[in-house]
């Protein structure tokens, strides 16, 4: 289960990525307003985003933010591994080294962890390669309308 703020700056990137053809900066009140994202919460959320090099800014008038890179190169897990660690709650798992559960006795031999890694690698894996343009292209696609012709 993801966060609300992981949540929130995948509906972010998202609309972004809807945006990035016209190059044009799209307000922080503009996103809060169209995916009902808390204004001050999505703050915090685009400025983390534009820290770790996903977002850029413009100041001024006709200012805002936008991609800072094409979306075909942002991926879900780029945004969901800034803000979460999906499988956290188990320390033999998703972190950068391997640290034994407090109460593990057979370590990377337990039954649990060899399940779970298994579905962390094939969930990180879905993430990685799963870019914000292959999704942005299924909404669209699926939100058009059937045409039938007599």
């Amino acid at each position: 289960m993801i966060s609300n703020k992981t949540k929130y700056a995948l509906k972010a990137v998202l609309m972004l990525t809807g945006k990035y053809v016209s190059e044009e900066p799209v307000l922080i009140a503009e996103i809060a307003e169209k995916e009902s994202i808390p204004k001050k919460f999505l703050e915090s959320i685009l400025l983390e985003l534009k820290n770790k090099g996903l977002l850029q800014s413009k100041k001024g008038k006709g200012g805002g933010y936008l991609l800072a890179r094409s979306p075909n190169q942002i991926s879900f897990g780029d945004v969901i591994g800034i803000f979460e660690n999906p499988f956290g709650s188990l320390p033999c798992l998703g972190g950068k080294v391997y640290r034994r559960c407090d109460e593990c006795k057979k370590g990377s031999v337990c039954g649990i962890h060899m399940v779970m890694q298994e579905v962390y690698r094939t969930t990180a894996s879905i993430l990685n390669v799963t870019s914000f343009q292959d999704v942005y292209d299924r909404m669209r696609n699926t939100n058009q309308e059937t045409m039938y012709f007599i």
